[in-house]
């Protein structure tokens, strides 16, 4: 399972699980459920997470270090300001919150199992191994700021 750590870049990821949840909603139209469609709500949550994603790219760059989410080892400075007070991964919130957006669009309960594959994967596969190498890099501060402010949200 270790060979998937770090593989996926998280967009690519959600771009695949789109994908998925459309097919979902595509394949079985039957088993869609009784969810309304609500268009408004979906892009609001796909501008809220475009919005959330943004800001936490903007924070990286202020701090000049990578955005590169396979390579967490090569961070230059410990991002804690601005949206990362509140949340460790505004750029994978963004990403769920535009997946979020997209199973409302969509209208298929079955699509919006999507949401918490997408969770899980990040978790274990990025997440996981991300604060595993920022810990070795910045060691109690990294720790503090851990227990300090929530993975999501």
């Amino acid at each position: 399972m270790n060979a998937l750590e770090l593989k996926i870049p998280p967009v690519a990821l959600a771009l695949l699980v789109g994908a998925a949840m459309w097919g979902v909603s595509a394949w079985a139209p039957a088993l869609a459920g009784p969810l309304p469609r609500l268009p408004a709500v979906a892009l609001l949550l796909v501008l809220a997470g475009a919005l959330v994603a943004l800001l936490g790219v903007a924070s990286f760059r202020r701090a000049k270090t990578t955005v590169n989410p396979t390579t967490p080892g090569a961070a230059s400075a410990l991002v804690d300001s601005g949206i990362y007070r509140y949340t460790r991964n505004p750029m994978y919130l963004g990403l769920l919150l535009v997946l979020a957006g997209w199973g409302l669009w969509l209208a298929h309960a079955l699509a919006l199992l999507g949401l918490p594959a997408f969770v899980v994967y990040m978790n274990r596969f990025q997440i996981g191994p991300e604060e595993r190498a920022l810990t070795a890099l910045f060691g109690d501060v990294f720790t503090t700021y851990r227990h300090k402010v929530r993975r999501w949200i």
